[in-house]
């Protein structure tokens, strides 16, 4: 899990309830679930994301930068049983996701702001934050939570994910709880849309999307909780 993924095309919308269902309407029959999805069809993320004293990190979403970078340590469905660490970064209108998982102990010390002991025996990932801890002061600031019904397609190594009921919390010493506070983010019937794909999108799922005819952000999750959870 430490070897960087290659640069992907990610492409965000905002999308109202009814685009939602009508977009899940016509892939439903094109395109499998992802196999972590239950019998829902979804699966909830928890992320806990991090950035420094100067908010380096959100300034330079917020200013398009680029090339940028973001630490995060992610969980789904509220279970501690899988925990990763990731880097995300965002360069020239592409992302690269590297991660490497980490223990509950490692997690809860970096969630009190603690870098991990004994960097040279740390995976790769892993000893970038400590480093960046040190040097940086980096550290966690808020934690971001979505429900997402994920679509894949193997030709283009295609993604499509609906992301609904985004939220964030403070609440960052809860992290690895089952429940925790939390406010919503996005404005009532305001949904996300990504579409994510290597070299290529398949004509028949761009016609399947309408793509053209909705409105792409380029803010991140993190940026909407950060901006709006301050």
């Amino acid at each position: 899990m430490n070897e960087p993924k290659s640069f992907r095309h990610e492409l965000k919308y905002n999308i109202t309830d009814a685009q939602l269902a009508l977009i899940r309407s016509r892939i439903d029959h094109l395109l499998p679930p992802d196999s972590h999805t239950g019998d829902t069809g979804a699966y909830t993320i928890r992320s806990l994301y991090f950035d420094d004293y100067d908010n380096r990190c959100f300034l330079e979403n917020e200013d398009g930068i680029d090339p940028r970078e973001k630490f995060r340590i992610r969980i789904y469905n509220h279970s501690p049983d899988r925990i990763t660490l990731e880097c995300k970064r965002k360069e020239r209108g592409m992302t690269q996701k590297t991660a490497c998982p980490l223990t509950p102990e490692q997690t809860r010390q970096l969630m009190a702001g603690q870098p991990i002991p004994d960097i040279g025996s740390q995976p790769p990932l892993l000893q970038k934050l400590t480093l960046q801890m040190l040097t940086r002061r980096l550290r966690p600031v808020v934690i971001v939570e979505y429900d997402r019904i994920p679509y894949v397609y193997q030709n283009g190594n295609v993604r499509i994910t609906l992301d609904t009921n985004l939220r964030s919390s403070r609440s960052i010493d809860l992290f690895l709880e089952p429940s925790i506070p939390h406010r919503p983010v996005m404005p009532p019937g305001q949904q996300l849309l990504e579409v994510k794909y290597d070299a290529y999108l398949p004509d028949f799922i761009y016609r399947s999307l309408q793509l053209s005819s909705l409105r792409q952000t380029a803010f991140s999750k993190y940026y909407l909780c950060r901006k709006f959870t301050r």
